[in-house]
Formats: C-alpha cells, sequence, structure tokens
C-alpha cells in the first residue's frame, strides 16, 4: 500500500515537473520570439540609416558640385573627406546588420541568473553580438566577450567575481541556462549547475566537421575562457593536446581583443599560421564573431616585409617537411644546427666579426692633402659615441658626418678661391680688366671645379662605409645552399643587428600558431620587430615533427626568450575534438598518461594490414562508402609523405574521386581528400583513414598527428607491399 502512494505521489511530482517545464518553454519562446521582433525592427532602422546617408551624400555632392564650381581644390577635398567619411560610416553600418542577421538564427544561447550586492537580482542573455535596443540603455543581449559575460563560463554557481573596466566585481550567480535555437526556433534548454552543460557540449562535438574550422561561443570551457579574457599585454603560452581548441581559443582572443580594445589594435593583430592550408582552413572563424580583415600570413611572408627575397627563393614547406620524414640524415642535421641556441651564438659571433671588419677597414679621409678626418676620430665615433646603434645605421651616421667635415673644408676653399678672385679684380686697372678679366674668370671656375671634383674623390673613397648584402655575409655560415625556413629567421636576426629594420605595418598584438615548430630565433625576431607586450602562443610539444637539438624545444623555455614580460605558460590536457577511442587509440604512439579524452564514446578503431594495391583500394573504398552511409561527411585519407599521397590518390581515382592535397597553395574544399601528416596537422575530418607502413620509434609522432585529425571514426591500414 504505501509503495502504492509512494509510486503515486512519484507519478504526480513527475507530471508537476514536466507541466512546469512546458510553461517555461512556452515563456521562454515568447520571450525569443519579442527578441526578434526586436532585431527585425533594429534592421530595418539600419537599412533606413543606409539609405539616409547615401541620399544625404549624393545631395552634398550636388551641392558642393555647384558652390566650389570653379574652385577644383575645395572639390577635391570635399570628395577625398567625404570618401573617407563615406567609408567609416558604411563600413559601421554593414558591420552591423551582418552581426543582426546572423543574431536572427540564435539571438542568444545562454543566460545568467545573478544577483549583485545593492542591485538586487539580475538576469543577461548571452549571445554571439550584443543587442541593444535603438533609444535604450539596458541591453537585450550581451556580447559573449563582454566582462559580464565570463559569469557563463565560469565552472560554478554561487559567489564569484568578474573583471569590470572599474576593477573587479562580486557577484552571487544563482543559475546558468543554455539554449538550443535553431533557425529563430526554440528547440529546447538545460539549466547548468556546474559548468557548460555536457549535453550542450556532446551535441556540437558529435556533428559532422566542415570544410572550415567553426567558432565555439556556445561551449568554451571555462580554462578556455580564463585564456581568452587574459589581459591585453600579456605573454600568454598555450601548450594544449591535440584536440584541446588551441586554434580556436587563439583566434578567439583576437576577437576578445577587438571587441575590449578597438581603438588600439584595429588592424594591428598579426596571427601567423603555419602553411596556406592551414590559414584557408581557419579563415572563417573570424569574420563569424564579427571581425573582418585581420591579417593572417605564414611566417615566410612575415619575414619577406624585410628581405630582400621572394617566396621561390625559399625551400617550401613540402619538400621541407619531405626530406625530414624520407631521413636525409644531412639535413636533419642542419635543420638541428640551425634551431639550436649554439645556432645564435654563431649569428652574433658573424655580426661581431663584421664590426671587426669595418673597425679594421677605417683609415684617413683626405680632401686632397688636406686630412678631413682621422682614423681615431672615425674610430673614437664607431666604438663610443654611435656604438649603441645597429652597424648599418652607424656606418650612415658616420658617413654624413664626414661629408659634413668635407662640405665645410669645400666651402672654405670656395670662399678662399672668390676672395682671391675679388682681390684679383680689385688690384687690376680697367685696361688690364679688358685684357686678363676673362682668363681670371676662367681660372676661379677651374679652381672651383678642381674643388668639387677633390670633394666627389673623398666621397667616394668611402667605400669601406659602404653596406654588405646581407645575403652575401650569411654565406659564411650557410655557403650556397638553398635557403629553407630554418634560414629566414637568421637572416632576419642579422638583418635586425645590422639595419636596425621597422615593420612597415604596426603590430601590437601578435598569435602564433603550431609554435611547437618554432625555433627559439624565431620568438627571438618576432619580438624585436614587433616590439609587442601582448602575444598568445599555441602549439603542442607532441605534434612537433621538426628534429630537435635540444631536449626541451624552444615552446617549452619561453621564460628565456620572455622573461623580462608578463609571461605565463598554460596546459589543456583534455581533448575534445576526437571519441574515446580514438584518442585512447592515438595516445599508444605516445604512451602519455596525461592526455584526459572527453568521455565521448563512438566506434573501435579499425586497424587493418593491407597487402596489395587491389585490397588497398577496395579496403579504403569500402571505408569511405560505409562513413559516407553513416552520414560522414569530410574524410581524410592521412599518408605519412608526399610520395605515397600522390601514389595511393592516384589508386584510389581509378575507383572514385577524391581531391589529392600536393602542395601547400592548394585549397582544402572537404568531401574525401587524400594528404601528407604535414599538411592535415591542424586540421580536422569526421572520419579519417590512417594509412602507414613500418612502424619506426621516430614516427610516432607523426601517427599521433595523423590519428587525432579524426572526429568520430578512425580506420589504421598498415601497408605491407
Amino acid at each position: 500500500m504505501e509503495r502504492d502512494e509512494r509510486n503515486t505521489d512519484g507519478e504526480v511530482n513527475r507530471l508537476i515537473e514536466e507541466k512546469n517545464k512546458a510553461e517555461e518553454l512556452e515563456s521562454e519562446a515568447l520571450k525569443l520570439k519579442g527578441v526578434i521582433e526586436i532585431i527585425n525592427r533594429e534592421i530595418i532602422q539600419y537599412i533606413n540609416k543606409k539609405k539616409e546617408i547615401s541620399q544625404y551624400i549624393i545631395e552634398e555632392r550636388e551641392k558642393t558640385l555647384e558652390d566650389y564650381a570653379d574652385d577644383e581644390d575645395k572639390i577635391i577635398e570635399y570628395f577625398d573627406h567625404e570618401r573617407y567619411v563615406k567609408e567609416e560610416t558604411f563600413s559601421i553600418i554593414y558591420k552591423r546588420l551582418k552581426e543582426l542577421n546572423i543574431l536572427l538564427s540564435s539571438p542568444y544561447f545562454g543566460k545568467i541568473d545573478f544577483e549583485e550586492e545593492g542591485l538586487g537580482e539580475e538576469k543577461i542573455y548571452i549571445g554571439r553580438f550584443g543587442v541593444t535596443p535603438s533609444g535604450g540603455y539596458e541591453p537585450l543581449v550581451v556580447d559573449w566577450r563582454a566582462p559580464i559575460a565570463s559569469l557563463f563560463y565560469t565552472p560554478e554557481l554561487g559567489q564569484t567575481r568578474y573583471k569590470a573596466p572599474a576593477g573587479d566585481v562580486t557577484v552571487n550567480v544563482k543559475g546558468k541556462r543554455q539554449y538550443i535555437i535553431k533557425k529563430g526556433k526554440l528547440e529546447g534548454f538545460f539549466d547548468s549547475e556546474v559548468d557548460v552543460k555536457d549535453e550542450i557540449l556532446q551535441m556540437v562535438l558529435s556533428k559532422n566537421t566542415g570544410d572550415k574550422l567553426r567558432d565555439i561561443v556556445m561551449t568554451i570551457q571555462s580554462e578556455q575562457d580564463n585564456i581568452i579574457r587574459q589581459e591585453r599585454n600579456k605573454i600568454s603560452v598555450v601548450n594544449g593536446v591535440a584536440g584541446s581548441g588551441k586554434t580556436t581559443i587563439a583566434l578567439h582572443r583576437v576577437a576578445f581583443l577587438l571587441y575590449n580594445y578597438r581603438t588600439i589594435l584595429q588592424d594591428k593583430i598579426l596571427i601567423l599560421g603555419p602553411n596556406p592550408v592551414f590559414m584557408e582552413y581557419i579563415k572563417n572563424v573570424l569574420p563569424s564573431l564579427g571581425e573582418e580583415n585581420v591579417r593572417q600570413e605564414t611566417f615566410v611572408d612575415f619575414a619577406l616585409d624585410i628581405l630582400p627575397l621572394d617566396t621561390y627563393d625559399i625551400m617550401s614547406t613540402r619538400d621541407y617537411m619531405e626530406k625530414i620524414l624520407m631521413e636525409d640524415e644531412e639535413f636533419i642535421q642542419d635543420v638541428k644546427r640551425k634551431t639550436s641556441d649554439n645556432y645564435i651564438t654563431a649569428l652574433d659571433n658573424l655580426v661581431s666579426e663584421i664590426e671587426r671588419q669595418y673597425k679594421d677597414n677605417m683609415q684617413d679621409v683626405f680632401y686632397g692633402d688636406i686630412r678631413a678626418v682621422s682614423r681615431g676620430e672615425i674610430v673614437e665615433l664607431f666604438t663610443e659615441y654611435y656604438e649603441y646603434m645597429p652597424l648599418f645605421r652607424r656606418n650612415k651616421k658616420i658617413r654624413r658626418i664626414i661629408f659634413s667635415k668635407l662640405k665645410d673644408i669645400r666651402d672654405e676653399k670656395i670662399r678662399q678661391i672668390q676672395k682671391e678672385y675679388e682681390e684679383a679684380v680689385k688690384n687690376s686697372t680697367s685696361e688690364e680688366l679688358n685684357l686678363q678679366g676673362n682668363k681670371l674668370m676662367f681660372q676661379r671656375k677651374l679652381k672651383i671645379r678642381e674643388t668639387l671634383r677633390r670633394l666627389m674623390e673623398a666621397k667616394r673613397s668611402l667605400t669601406w662605409l659602404d653596406n654588405i648584402d646581407v645575403l652575401e655575409i650569411y654565406k659564411r655560415l650557410n655557403g650556397d645552399k638553398i635557403y629553407t625556413i630554418d634560414d629566414v629567421a637568421p637572416l632576419m636576426y642579422i638583418k635586425i643587428r645590422l639595419d636596425g629594420v621597422k615593420l612597415e605595418r604596426e603590430v601590437k598584438h601578435v598569435v602564433i600558431d603550431e609554435a611547437q615548430d618554432y625555433s627559439k630565433l624565431q620568438f627571438i625576431v618576432i619580438k624585436k620587430l614587433t616590439n609587442c607586450l601582448g602575444m598568445t602562443i599555441v602549439g603542442d610539444s607532441n605534434q612537433r615533427l621538426i628534429p630537435k637539438f635540444d631536449e626541451k624545444i624552444a615552446m617549452e623555455r619561453m621564460d628565456t626568450i620572455f622573461e623580462d614580460m608578463d609571461f605565463e605558460m598554460f596546459k589543456l590536457d583534455k581533448s575534445y575534438r576526437s571519441t574515446k577511442e580514438i584518442m585512447e587509440y592515438a595516445n599508444r604512439f605516445l604512451n602519455d598518461t596525461s592526455i584526459i579524452p572527453m568521455v565521448r564514446s563512438g566506434e573501435k578503431v579499425q586497424s587493418l594490414s593491407i597487402s596489395s594495391e587491389d585490397e588497398f583500394v577496395d579496403r579504403v573504398t569500402y571505408a569511405i562508402d560505409d562513413m559516407k552511409k553513416e552520414g560522414i561527411e569530410t574524410i581524410g585519407v592521412i599518408c605519412e609523405n608526399m610520395h605515397d599521397t600522390k601514389y595511393f590518390g592516384e589508386l584510389l581515382k581509378s575507383k572514385k574521386y577524391i581531391n589529392i592535397i600536393e602542395k601547400e597553395n592548394q585549397i582544402y574544399t572537404g568531401g574525401e581528400t587524400v594528404m601528407p601528416s604535414y599538411f592535415a596537422k591542424g586540421l580536422e575530418f569526421d572520419g579519417v583513414i590512417l594509412v602507414s607502413r613500418e612502424n619506426k620509434e621516430n614516427k610516432d609522432r607523426v601517427l599521433y598527428v595523423m590519428a587525432t585529425r579524426a572526429l568520430h571514426k578512425l580506420y589504421d591500414f598498415h601497408i605491407e607491399f
């Protein structure tokens, strides 16, 4: 009897809970409808503003042409100003219209209920962009980058703080809610008691990826949010495992910095990526967060701004990685040498040697038989007065001083010639002037010409102050070898030490991705060239495919590079990309127990040995077709090197259409793609077919990179033919 009563009570409670949930869902749906209506009104207002500005410009243009028909300068001045105003105003309106149209589909994804002392209970909705109705003061939706929005990403309810412009604000977070809104319709919500709800995260992670990286504003985890919201003038270094969201964190940090420091950082952020395939893959993330035209390039592109080289002068990423993967021992030793700290010392010694060479070649400077500047004076200028200047600038300064002294002598000589001429004229009779006047003038001209000739001769004698070509200097270390990525930073370093170069475009924050592949010298030249106080540097020490000279790679020794700056190292050991089964399989290549896979289960990894070309084609074709039947959209057939990529790619082409990525400037477009391991790094696929030959210990990191590209399904095919 008691059990029946308990069952009845339980059923009643369940029905009441369902009723309350349904009522709340209806209330939230009405709220959403109201917000969408306001967004629609905002869109109409911005469209009208655009029309008004266009009409105003047309009218003002006509009026200006009438009023200043005879004053061309006034008309040009007006049109220059008009173009500036037009571009500024239209870009603001265009940006806002784009944001509002994105919000129509999903105005917000979260809500926070909190209490601030003295202000009572409040609630705010968090969205991709903020919405404040025209004429209003209270935001309807708060941008996820706003300081108060950080409360949504904090790991627990209760008392906490957020950083406001005026200082820390203490609040009591009462509740957090996450919404699933698609095409303007509320599909559900979850109340989060601790962190971003597993249901939402699992739902997002279970989706297929596309041919471009996507933003994660809905599912940013607290440890990721902490990095995104670090201070602007700080060196934040993130060593994160595959799938921990490093790249996405870096790009969201850019969006955060631009939102909060736009006047300082607009057009002054630089993103450095590993290769054009990767740059193309990430290019949509910032636009989806409302940030357009952020400068994104490779380290080589960045270097070519100051070096007298073209892209084709430097070995391609493909050829470079092929030599490493094919175990070209001479090349590998050269890589280790050039990326070592010892090589920096060798470069410093080379610069010192060049300085000594200039000093030893210094000599007295003569104007005819007059010693204009002594060698001692020049050496003193070189080693004492201007020692702080880069060598070539120092030489330029000394040359100007010598020129000045030579000109003083020239001027004195010409004054003397003129004085002698005037005295000769003064002391001559009219008759003598008639006979000798032309001769006197001619003699004066000859003497002046000789004086100028001696000046030019003295100037030409200063060849020992001429700049030596940087490429010629570097040959003393590199010989006539083809330049590789490992020569780019040394060349930049020499250029900086000798020339003190400056960038044409100011940079105030640098983002470096795949930083595990950077040498210490690369970080040094970036620091010296940009003078940035803030950088965001992300990488995974486990994914370094380039041989290293030192026990620790540069990214793990950043305190020695940025010791004089606000610096912090962050470790991310949670992997969100792949299923538990895929990560456990990939971790076998590293034997790294510190990597924590997200508990998202999937299918077991299928590992097979392939003994013939026909079997390979049949197995891969079957695997691709099988994955496509399961709804998997992007499939990567990843090989270790380019030889295998071409070979196996051509085999597969006999049975099905498949894209082969052979060059770094090719664009990855999704679908089924064959590519080498080094182009796949940083990318992700719904399903991966890993194609490997004999397992060697030094190939473990390559296999780890290849395996961790997979989100949902992984095949490991061992080639035995």
